[in-house]
């Protein structure tokens, strides 16, 4: 096995330590030639052991113990008499001690960057008494350090920033390496830093690991990322020193070192006339090779003939500028126009100022072009009036409207019935002239909103719209009424002269001047003896009493009527009857009862005690209903109805089954024999006994001819082939039913069976099993046997 270049130097650097410190190693414990002394009366023995640190190499790789070195007391005459024995740290596990020399081996390879010494304790022991001969002493074994560990970047691989076109040595960042050697002997952990990729651009400090620019002017938008490789060497970088590496991505970040400039010197673009306002018309955008802020930019029209019609922003996603209308466009007005616009940034670096103006210009020319509009109304909104005593076909107003194309063609007027159900004005199609057309009232709708369209005679399609609001002039044409229906009073205690009702009136007309009511009793009521009325010539009017002694038992009711005029002209009038009650009334005037009736009733009968009276009726004719509803209901009965339909309520008999066909859920028995039904019912609360190979009774139905006729042909036929098989089927009748307690009756299971069973009765279920009495009865032979 041959060594490499590495592996030599680490075996020549082991032997030479090896060799320097072999002397050392062989320390003994001597004894002191020097004589004892007396100080101060007391007595001090003489030394016995003289120590030495012992040194041991790390990463032994021998196959044999290595020796650490030797123990000896000047006890010990070489006789055999003396043994050692050794504890502490590692004691017999890694440090074994020959009891008789003294001699110390490591059994194990030691590394120092796991544990750098080894403290220990030794004693000599006379080996007939197992006494300690000399005091116990400790001792420190110390491993010492071989360049058995490379630098290593703990916190690598590493990322870090520059600003582009940073000066020459501008600092990047620090790498640092560590090493596990010891850096107190040799130069085993001395660590210097070299760069082995990234030059010419960076370079490293060998001893601090600071990275820095090495050339100027590097240019983000040529290159913005680097991957440097960075090396870690101990020994100081000599041959045989052992290196570590790792990478460094170094990031060149933005400044704004570049300027905007529009791709092209001018624009052009075409836009329909009939586009709304706020729409956008284009988007440009001058090219920033810069990113981020350094890229944002500002636009603004600084020139042209366009500056009130369009106005510019910038997209801050996309840092265009965005073209949009401000006012609306007219062809027929102008045609085209031309706008000056400016790209600046809005973050200029005075560091860069000397690489040109940070802004650019172009130029944008738009060119309108012509759309077939609708027509156009001289006004947006027409407002206009009528009086609603106008004639059917009175002229109330008329409308315009204009084709603003060049053609000019012509218009033609409607009315957009949606806004005039009613139909209430016609508009003339080619003058604009709108008159009534049905009788208007104010007091129904005072004023109609109705729009008006306009189409092109040409292009129907083009339609323009106008409103027009009419407003109802009023007319006296509603006579005067009771403001309210009055509740009016007056107490058997009333004086004459007393007030007993104040009342008013109200008018749907809805004069210039408002309304001026009158008040007065009519020709037949002026000269009653009970009530009196007087006009407060303020709208209203006050009903007063004429007589005291009004009894409820002679005239529990009074008619007033009381005529009321208005100040139309011309004006109208009506007659309005106010009903008085006669009432009796507590001290303060207040009415208590107004009912005649009450007079009639016995003494000791009141409100309270008839209310109460009320109350107990309608007790007692509560309960009887309650009593009535629960006696109607019924429970429900026990015995099935074979009409009630009872397949959610499943119960199995042992009468005969419909075969493979059966369900469990309805009852066959009506298609298996139609002239039989069944005259057993069966309780609901009674679980029903299994009868084993009984017959069910039944009693006579009338006949059905067409299905007995049938199921008669088909079982003669069967009767009658001697070679039909005897397979379980429908035709055959010879199934019994899966699940019943007689089990099948099928001939196929009797032949293959030894069945020992008695079947004699089957010849008494009637002729239509008397196929099968045949089969497996006692009697005659079988058919098939």
């Amino acid at each position: 096995m041959k060594l490499g270049k590495v592996e030599f130097c680490h075996f020549l650097q082991i032997l030479a330590l090896f060799l320097c410190l072999s002397g050392m190693n062989q320390a003994e414990l001597t004894r002191s030639r020097s004589k004892p002394y007396f100080q101060s009366g007391r007595t001090r023995t003489k030394r016995s052991w003289v120590w030495n640190q012992f040194f041991v190499l790390e990463e032994y790789m021998g196959t044999d113990p290595l020796y650490v070195g030797k123990l000896h007391s000047d006890v010990d005459k070489g006789d055999g008499s003396i043994k050692y024995i050794l504890s502490g740290e590692g004691a017999s596990s890694i440090f074994i001690i020959d009891e008789n020399t003294g001699d110390i081996h490591a059994t194990k390879r030691l590394d120092r960057e796991e544990q750098a010494y080894y403290t220990l304790r030794a004693q000599a022991l006379d080996r007939l008494t197992n006494k300690p001969v000399e005091p116990e002493s400790e001792f420190v074994i110390k491993i010492q350090d071989i360049n058995d560990n490379e630098p290593k970047f703990l916190d690598g691989p590493y990322t870090a920033g520059v600003p582009e076109m940073s000066p020459v040595g501008t600092s990047v960042v620090q790498v640092t390496a560590t090493d596990a050697d010891d850096p107190t002997y040799g130069n085993s952990a001395r660590v210097v830093y070299s760069i082995l990729q990234g030059q010419p651009y960076f370079s490293v400090e060998p001893k601090t690991g600071v990275i820095k620019t090495a050339l100027p002017n590097m240019d983000r938008e040529a290159k913005d990322q680097y991957l440097l490789v960075i090396q870690a060497k101990d020994m100081v970088g000599q041959n045989g020193g052992l290196s570590g590496t790792t990478s460094v991505t170094v990031t060149l970040t933005d400044v704004n070192d570049n300027p905007p400039r529009f791709p092209r010197r001018s624009y052009q673009y075409n836009v329909p006339e009939s586009l709304p306002v706020a729409s956008v018309v284009a988007r440009i955008k001058a090219a920033d090779a810069d990113v981020g802020p350094n890229a944002e930019m500002e636009y603004k029209i600084v020139d042209g003939d366009g500056l009130g019609v369009f106005k510019i922003s910038v997209d801050k996603d996309t840092q265009e500028g965005i073209i949009a209308i401000q006012k609306e466009l007219d062809f027929e007005a102008k045609t085209s126009y031309t706008l000056r616009i400016e790209a600046a940034n809005m973050h200029v670096d005075p560091r860069f100022l000397s690489l040109g103006p940070f802004s650019d210009m172009t130029t944008v020319k738009i060119i309108v072009e012509d759309v077939d509009e609708p027509p156009v109304f001289t006004s947006r909104l027409y407002s206009m009036v009528v009086s609603e005593a106008a004639k059917v076909g009175t002229i109330i107003g008329t409308v315009a409207a204009h084709d603003p194309d060049a053609s000019n063609s012509p218009v033609r007027y409607s009315i957009d019935r949606n806004t005039d159900l009613e139909r209430y004005f016609n508009i003339d199609a080619n003058s604009g002239v709108i008159t009534t057309a049905k009788s208007l009232d104010r007091e129904t709708n005072a004023v109609h909103n109705i729009t008006v369209l306009a189409m092109e005679s040409q292009n129907p399609a083009q339609i323009g719209r106008g409103y027009v609001a009419i407003t109802i002039l009023d007319i006296n044409d509603n006579a005067p009424e009771f403001a309210m229906e009055y509740e009016t009073t007056v107490c058997e205690n009333a004086q004459p002269g007393q007030v007993i009702q104040k009342i008013s009136a109200i008018d749907k007309d809805d004069p210039p001047n408002g309304h001026q009511f009158y008040f007065s009793l009519t020709a037949e009521a002026a000269n009653n003896h009970n009530f009196t009325l007087q006009d407060n010539k303020d709208n209203t009017a006050t009903v007063l009493t004429k007589r005291n002694g009004f009894r409820r038992q002679e005239q529990s009711v009074f008619y007033l009527p009381i005529f009321i005029v208005d100040s139309g002209s011309p004006s109208l009038s009506s007659t309005n009857t106010l009903t008085i009650r006669v009432c009796d009334c507590d001290a303060d005037g207040i009415a208590q009862t107004c009912n005649a009736e009450a007079y009639i009733l016995p003494a000791g009968l009141s409100t309270g005690a008839l209310i109460a009276i009320l109350a107990c009726v309608l007790t007692l004719l509560v309960l009887v209903l309650l009593i009535v509803t629960m006696r109607r209901r019924k429970k429900e009965p026990l015995i099935f109805d074979e009409e009630r339909d009872i397949r959610e309520n499943i119960v199995r008999y042992d009468d005969e089954g419909g075969g493979e066909e059966d369900t469990e859920a309805f009852d066959m028995a009506a298609l298996r024999n139609l002239n039989i039904m069944r005259d057993t019912k069966t309780r609901r609360d009674v679980t029903p006994e299994i009868q084993f190979l009984s017959r069910p009774t039944f009693k006579s139905i009338p006949d059905n001819v067409i299905f007995r006729e049938f199921i008669w042909e088909r079982l003669k036929e069967a009767d009658v082939d001697p070679c039909a098989p005897p397979y379980d089927s429908l035709q055959t009748y010879a199934f019994e039913g899966n699940g019943s307690v007689a089990e099948s009756l099928s001939s196929l299971d009797s032949i293959s069976s030894n069945s020992d069973q008695n079947y004699d009765y089957l010849s008494d279920w009637g002729p239509r099993f008397k196929r099968l009495a045949d089969m497996y009865g006692t009697g005659p032979d079988c058919l098939y046997s």
